[in-house]
């Protein structure tokens, strides 16, 4: 399934799922669609996943570090990779069209998933 703006998108080390903002055309007749390259802040809305958790995130180390060791969260400012593999077949304007298979990863070790797509399956008899 395409993934289209109103998609809620997670991270592995963050709190909270993202609402996901796509850049590409209304092709599904539902919400415009994303693509492998929406890895933007304005691709997320909000752009957060909550507090970040990953020990590789330079704001989470100092956290940690402030608290004497003791493994401490910080605000998520994630850098991210483009989605990847994209829909087979499917492009928007060239760009491949983001499925609720693809993944992206974030520097800070994060992989960020599509938790629910924003649109429906409809099957007709």
């Amino acid at each position: 399934m395409l993934v289209v703006t109103g998609a809620a998108v997670e991270c592995s080390f963050g709190a909270a799922p993202a609402v996901f903002a796509a850049s590409g055309e209304d092709v599904a007749a539902t919400a415009p669609v994303g693509v492998i390259t929406d890895v933007e802040p304005e691709n997320f809305a909000p752009f957060t996943f909550g507090m970040c958790s990953a020990p590789a995130n330079p704001e989470v180390i100092a956290a940690t570090a402030a608290a004497g060791g003791a493994p401490t969260p910080a605000p998520c400012a994630p850098v991210l990779t483009p989605w990847a593999p994209g829909a087979v077949g499917v492009a928007i304007n060239g760009v491949p069209a983001l499925d609720n298979e693809s993944e992206c990863m974030c520097a800070w070790a994060g992989v960020i998933t599509v938790a629910e797509p924003g649109q429906e399956r409809v099957t007709t008899e």
